[in-house]
């Protein structure tokens, strides 16, 4: 299992789409372009009928008109840019529209474990018995460490084994995988009438599946909206556009330019306006659709950005149809937000900058209103004010001392957390500049992969508006500020 491999599957989805067709063309400019054409390929049918009749060690038509094609496509130094055959074609609208055979849960890799962040309603792994927080030790008997990466896809109706660690017991799991179509829009309502909207793909229904959930969350009481796009890599921008028109009735959405260079507004009409101050989070795998809504609504300022810097995709991809059914993804078209900014390579910069998923989602709540948050949980779950979400509290436990994630309190308290890797001390800054520090001398801090925790005895002295308890059974930790 690398990490490499994680990532190249994540990226695999930023794909902004938006379907095109090419020209047609008069009789008389057809004729000649033929002519050109002709010309120009017929190098290429002579190369490629002495490789078929006279290569020593024999070769294939398809895989020389395959390589052909990949071959020009990739000399374009694009890679956005894609030949599908009709089966490529297939799978990638399945990959666009969520659609994956699987168990259904949603995993996390560690440096050192990989374990179950979410487990999908009505899916095989639920149906199994399997939970979130679960810790995967094997797949189909072979050490997580050892894996590829893929095992748990494969045909629907196969079986897939997992040896998991649950609360200190392992206990042995087969489940069988099958069809898992993934809504690509959930919500919640939260303490405050503060509403939570997560988007995880730009699907052909998203839209409509957005304005549902939209119109759920209003019927609730909805005073604010964090809108989660986090670890969305994008999808059909028609989706992202049709979405910007539910928080703003009229305006830019972005600009788009050809090879001309010409900048085209692309605005909305008939939209209809928010009314709720909204806090949209980003991360580093915010990319493409949604950072053309992510910039839409901070240009037009509609919203406030949290989190970290996006993806960098500021580039759309066209679905060109081709003969036998494959198609041609080919980047038509570069966009640019509605303050003229072109990000690509660069990405969106958050209007507040925090890291860590928990601290993230802790901070843009408190800017859309809420006073009194509890987040409970261990170093795999997270619950926030009992209502579960991606993340965790980054429970520790050595002896009699009990850690939690520096950035996780740090965000309680509404501080900014540092590292001072010269003395080696964890440091808090209030908004009035106070600084708190927390040394890993004293064993008030710990650092461990990269990340820092402190300990709570210690942080309650400084900070006594913290409640905490630890549940040494369950090994549950509950954190509280109000």
């Amino acid at each position: 299992m690398k990490s490499a491999k994680i990532i190249t599957s994540v990226l695999s989805g930023c794909l902004a789409l938006s379907i095109a067709w090419a020209p047609a063309a008069s009789a008389a400019d057809a004729a000649a372009a033929e002519t050109v054409q002709a010309s120009k390929t017929d190098v290429i049918n002579e190369i490629m009928q002495y490789l078929e009749y006279y290569n020593v060690e024999g070769v294939d038509q398809d895989t020389l008109i395959r390589g052909a094609i990949d071959g020009m496509v990739s000399t374009l130094d694009d890679p956005y840019s894609q030949y599908f055959n009709k089966e490529e074609a297939a799978a990638f609208g399945h990959q666009v529209d969520l659609e994956y055979v699987g168990i259904g849960v949603r995993l996390m890799y560690t440096a050192k474990e990989l374990y179950i962040e979410e487990v999908m309603s009505g899916s095989p792994a639920e149906a199994a018995g399997l939970k979130r927080g679960d810790s995967i030790l094997k797949i189909n008997g072979v050490r997580v460490a050892e894996t590829a990466g893929d095992e748990l896809s494969g045909k629907a109706g196969t079986k897939v084994s997992l040896l998991v660690q649950r609360n200190g017991a392992n206990k042995s799991y087969v489940v069988t995988r099958s069809e898992i179509a993934t809504t690509s829009v959930s919500s919640k309502m939260l303490g405050s009438k503060i509403a939570y909207i997560s988007i995880n793909g730009f699907t052909q229904t998203a839209d409509e599946e957005f304005s549902a959930a939209l119109d759920k969350v209003r019927a609730a009481g909805m005073k604010s909206l964090v809108l989660d796009l986090r670890d969305n890599t994008g999808g059909y921008m028609d989706s992202a556009q049709n979405i910007v028109s539910k928080f703003m009735d009229a305006g830019i959405m972005m600009y788009t330019s050809d090879q001309t260079g010409t900048l085209k507004p692309v605005t909305i009409t008939d939209g209809s306006k928010i009314g709720v101050p909204v806090v949209v989070l980003t991360n580093e795998y915010t990319a493409s659709a949604s950072e053309a809504l992510t910039g839409a609504l901070r240009d037009n300022k509609l919203a406030t950005i949290v989190g970290t810097r996006s993806y960098g995709k500021a580039r759309i991809q066209s679905l060109i149809p081709m003969s036998g059914g494959g198609e041609l993804k080919l980047t038509t078209m570069k966009y640019l937000t509605p303050n003229k900014e072109d990000f690509n390579h660069i990405g969106l910069a958050p209007d507040i900058e925090v890291k860590g998923k928990t601290a993230q989602l802790i901070t843009a709540l408190q800017i859309a209103g809420m006073k009194e948050i509890t987040a409970s949980g261990d170093h795999h779950i997270l619950d926030i004010n009992g209502s579960a979400f991606a993340g965790n509290v980054g429970l520790i436990k050595q002896g009699d001392q009990v850690y939690a994630s520096s950035r996780v309190l740090a965000a309680l308290v509404e501080n900014e957390v540092s590292w001072d890797a010269k003395n080696k001390k964890v440091l808090l800054t209030n908004g009035a500049g106070t600084v708190s520090g927390f040394t890993l001398a004293s064993k008030e801090a710990l650092f461990q992969d990269g990340e820092t925790f402190i300990e709570l005895s210690a942080f309650k002295k400084r900070f006594p508006a913290l409640v905490w308890s630890y549940n040494a059974a369950q090994k549950h930790l509950k954190l509280s500020v109000k």
